[in-house]
């Protein structure tokens, strides 16, 4: 890498159809909110020559942050697919928000890509949520690069921001993460800093000056050389380390001079089986500039050194039934298998699945089957459909440039797949297959909402489905206790972001409510009482007395009713009458209106009337005896408990045990999860975590994830159940 220039080539750097898995390269771009991602891909694409100014397209709009919700918030917020060609290699270039809040689409991303390149600004360095990242492609081996952003920052350090990454990245082998080149620097300025002009290349000792504007290529001096010399011989080091020819270590060593080419195509090979994490430094560039610095440096690595489509593992492939399906990697010519990693909807087009195929060949027209299995915890049905396909493009900002198929390895955009949901796969109408989806995380910020209007209420539901059906990572709720539609988000921007989307893409305007969770009651002690319902207005009357006891019960027994009615006191056929109006009224509260639980309802006694005894009064008759019951009994007001597992770095295990405590929290214990990371158990009452997702990402700095699960409901200590009370009495 190195030795090869492309100039500016105008339209050439615009993607096309790929032809073969070969000739194409996914590489997603992963880092924190404001590494500089969105500008390095726009560079990238100024460099292939897809766009003639940094980032714009012809009608002006940017290649990446397009969405108008983007624009307003000044960030990404979702996937972006941008394509460009160099080389004769076609280029899929997946740009990720960095904000936490939108870890859905990263992963979406992840999925979609065979290779990561790891952006770090270098004023601001590698935040805990990257390295968590960092840590999930080691797991399942994606080969990754890092690009060091922001060079023209004042405090900029290449070198030393090289060595935070070795040590954030290289755990286990700091050399392995090595710099390819190192930044050449211009005069000083005012301010003492002196900007990157150009870069030097460490094997083959050339200099690449950007400074004109475009990458200019000489020899170094030879007051240069001795400068590179320690860096070069640590690369040459760490390359031979990783190399598959185990002998040429002992020959280096043993002072054998090795060929530059013999050392770029053992990089290479390190960096594609993701052995080798090359460290290289990327700057926009400047205005009327056509390249730059570092952007031809980097197509470079991702064209000779990522992988390619064929040497990435497809994803678990089986039939519809669960049946192991064997594919051969990414054929062309084989069965149709493609992806859905993005759903989106535009105004005029409807609409749009970004896919990634990884068997087959997809064509505009064809008829294809649409599953759709797995998620139905998140509000989306399992389904099986098949659907016609639209046209087919390659995006390019805003703008859809049509594409006769798309091949195994690419990506493409498919119009018109009304059912298509984020997720689900694509495969042939006669040979209908099922991907395994990819892991996303649980969203567990609720957030309550009700139509602002008549009118708003009669799209709701539509918005909302639609909405679900984009993002995977929120999920839609009807709570059958709170009779509130509630949806939940991974964070506040994500939340804010969805209600943007339902007012502008939607039309569908929403007010945002308190969230309640389920509350049950229950009786503190034993308790008897008497219900008499006893009319005679003319004609048919009504009569029916029945006597209970109500006890209560260990948590979790939830209802029981016993029958010990003697002497016919109560006729046989009337007493599942009794049982139905207790159970009826339970299920309406007795005290603040919550269901009632974990009692035992036992039938004592009764009366009745050989005409005017019914079904109907001896239902009335049991709800008013329980009613009674309730007013002379201590009604304990009993919320739900989670089970809370959180996964913690070391050095905030401390901070958060003792925010957990603060929540009325019980740790139940700890453990060790690898290095240096500490799980946490304990149990949490609901109401204490509603905003736990935003609290703990503060708290740990954006390095801690949770679960929750619901255990139980246990009474509410007396003056929190007070609280609740008078809150649910100035809300009605």
């Amino acid at each position: 890498m190195g030795d090869k220039t492309q100039t500016h080539p105008g339209a050439a750097g615009r993607a096309r159809a790929a032809d073969h898995p070969a000739s194409v390269r996914n590489v997603v771009l992963v880092g924190h909110s404001g590494s500089g991602k969105t500008t390095l891909v726009e560079a990238l694409a100024l460099t292939a020559g897809a766009v003639n100014r940094a980032g714009r397209v012809e009608d002006g709009g940017s290649i990446s942050d397009y969405d108008e919700i983007e624009h307003r918030q000044q960030r990404s917020v979702q996937l972006s697919l941008v394509p460009v060609e160099w080389d004769g290699i076609k280029i899929n270039v997946l740009d990720t928000p960095g904000y936490a809040d939108f870890v859905g689409e990263l992963r979406a991303g992840l999925r979609a890509a065979d290779a990561a390149l790891f952006v770090v600004s270098a004023s601001d360095g590698v935040d805990g949520s990257t390295r968590m990242v960092w840590e999930e492609c080691a797991a399942v081996g994606m080969p990754r690069a890092i690009v060091i952003t922001h060079l023209e920052a004042a405090r900029a350090d290449f070198e030393e921001m090289t060595r935070v990454c070795a040590e954030a990245f290289g755990a286990d082998d700091p050399d392995a993460v090595l710099p390819l080149y190192l930044p050449l620097r211009g005069p000083q300025g005012p301010d003492g800093h002196a900007p990157a002009t150009g870069l030097v290349g460490l094997l083959t000792q050339k200099l690449f000056d950007y400074s004109s504007g475009e990458r200019k290529e000489s020899e170094p001096g030879e007051d240069q050389l001795p400068q590179l010399e320690e860096a070069r011989n640590r690369l040459i080091e760490g390359i031979i380390a990783e190399s598959e020819d185990e002998t040429l270590m002992d020959r280096y060593l043993g002072g054998e001079q090795v060929d530059v080419k013999t050392l770029i195509e053992d990089l290479e090979r390190a960096v594609a089986r993701g052995a080798f994490f090359p460290v290289l430094a990327a700057a926009p560039a400047a205005e009327g500039a056509k390249q730059g610095i570092g952007t031809v440096e980097l197509l470079e690595l991702i064209t000779r050194g990522f992988p390619t489509p064929l040497e990435h593992e497809a994803p678990a492939v089986t039939t519809i039934d669960g049946s192991p399906r064997e594919l051969r990697p990414c054929d062309p010519d084989g069965p149709l298998v493609a992806e859905v990693v993005k759903t989106s909807s535009d105004p005029y087009v409807g609409r749009v699945s970004l896919v990634r195929v990884f068997s087959g060949t997809l064509r505009p027209d064809q008829t294809v089957h649409v599953s759709g299995h797995g998620l139905a915890d998140r509000g989306h049905e399992d389904h099986d459909v098949d659907e016609r396909v639209g046209a087919l493009s390659t995006p390019f900002g805003k703008q859809q440039r049509p594409v006769t198929h798309v091949i195994a390895g690419d990506l493409a955009c498919v119009a018109k797949l009304g059912r298509a949901e984020t997720g689900d796969t694509l495969s042939a109408k006669d040979d209908p297959l099922l991907m395994e989806p990819w892991q996303m995380p649980d969203p567990l910020l609720p957030l309550a909402i009700q139509a602002h209007s008549k009118p708003d209420e009669d799209k709701l539901s539509q918005g909302l489905a639609r909405l679900v059906a984009e993002d995977p990572t929120m999920r839609l709720e009807q709570n059958q206790d709170t009779h509130q539609v509630v949806l939940w988000c991974l964070g506040e921007a994500h939340a804010d972001v969805a209600l943007e989307r339902l007012r502008s893409r939607y039309g569908v305007q929403v007010d945002v409510v308190p969230h309640r969770v389920s509350l049950r009651e229950t009786f503190a002690d034993r308790s008897a009482g008497r219900g008499r319902h006893v009319k005679q207005s003319g004609g048919h009357g009504q009569y029916a007395i029945c006597e209970i006891e109500v006890e209560p019960l260990p948590g979790g027994s939830g209802i029981e009713f016993v029958d010990k009615v003697v002497g016919g006191a109560v006729p046989r056929q009337f007493i599942p009458s009794v049982e139905k109006g207790v159970r009826t009224q339970a299920a309406r509260g007795v005290a603040a209106g919550h269901p009632l639980i974990d009692v035992r309802i036992t039938l004592l006694d009764g009366k009745a009337h050989s005409v005017d005894s019914s079904d109907a009064a001896f239902q009335t008759a049991g709800a008013l005896a329980l009613r009674e019951a309730a007013a002379d009994a201590r009604i304990h007001l009993l919320e739900p408990v989670a089970e809370v597992t959180v996964l913690v770095g070391d050095d905030y295990v401390g901070p958060v045990m003792s925010d957990l405590s603060g929540r009325r929290g019980r740790v139940l214990g700890t453990e060790q999860v690898g290095s240096g990371r500490t799980l946490i158990r304990a149990e949490v009452p609901e109401i204490e975590i509603g905003r736990y997702a935003i609290d703990l990402r503060s708290l740990s700095h954006g390095t801690a994830r949770f679960d929750r699960r619901y255990v139980r409901h246990e009474p509410m200590p007396p003056q929190v159940a007070e609280r609740i009370r008078q809150q649910e009495r100035e809300a009605s």
